[in-house]
């Protein structure tokens, strides 16, 4: 029978809800598809996925040692957006310094792009929730307005105007301020993956093209 029975927090949301009248339904759909996006955004931004500490350094050593094998590439290419970046500058290790830089930073911009995925839409919620919630409150004081009439105002129509007008607000910024904090912090989080590929990826073609030499770790020494 619990099935049948709401929680009081249940309760209390689906009061809230009715309370907002329907222009909180717009609300609604655009804070899940920002919870959404953000949980996504967490998931796939992380440093070890975008660009994996050592890799590069991997990378070179197999360079050095057995040269590049397409094998190498189509691993390389699939292990991070870092790995991309390297993989298309290893594809022409042959060619002229700046045909390789050419085709790293081809690359690398496809890698920003795919980045950034979803950002656009991110911020796009957190700039209309606000004039989503003000519209709201046009709605709410439309009714305020509908409720008077020359009897006297309707004390329900004119609480529920009320309702509505202060709730879409609260919601527009209640979406809003958090989605704009997030998105802001997605955005230096790429810029900051995309600054540190393209440092790895000129120290790649300085090592190919002989202008870095890459020294090895000096031996141990036992005192």
């Amino acid at each position: 029978m619990g099935a049948f029975f709401a929680s009081p927090g249940e309760a209390l949301l689906f009061a809230i809800i009715h309370a907002a009248g329907w222009p909180i339904y717009f609300l609604l759909a655009a804070s899940i598809i920002a919870v959404a996006l953000i949980i996504e955004r967490f998931i796939i931004l992380r440093k070890e996925k975008v660009v994996p500490s050592g890799l590069l350094d991997k990378v070179l050593a197999a360079y050095k040692n057995r040269g590049v094998s397409e094998e190498m590439l189509d691993r390389l290419s699939q292990d991070s957006p870092l790995g991309q970046v390297l993989a298309s500058g290893l594809r022409n290790h042959r060619s002229p310094r700046h045909v390789m830089k050419d085709a790293i930073e081809e690359s690398g911009q496809a890698v920003a792009h795919q980045l950034e995925r979803f950002l656009t839409t991110l911020g796009t919620i957190a700039t209309i929730s606000p004039l989503m919630g003000l519209f709201g409150t046009v709605v709410g004081m439309i009714e305020i307005f509908g409720s008077q009439s020359p009897a006297g105002a309707n004390p329900q129509e004119l609480a529920h105007g009320i309702s509505v007008a202060l709730y879409n607000t609260a919601f527009g910024l209640v979406i809003a301020i958090p989605t704009m904090i997030l998105f802001r912090h997605f955005r230096g989080r790429v810029d900051g993956f995309v600054a540190e590929m393209e440092q790895q990826a000129a120290r790649l073609v300085d090592v190919v093209h002989g202008e870095r030499f890459e020294p090895h770790p000096p031996p141990h020494v036992q005192e």
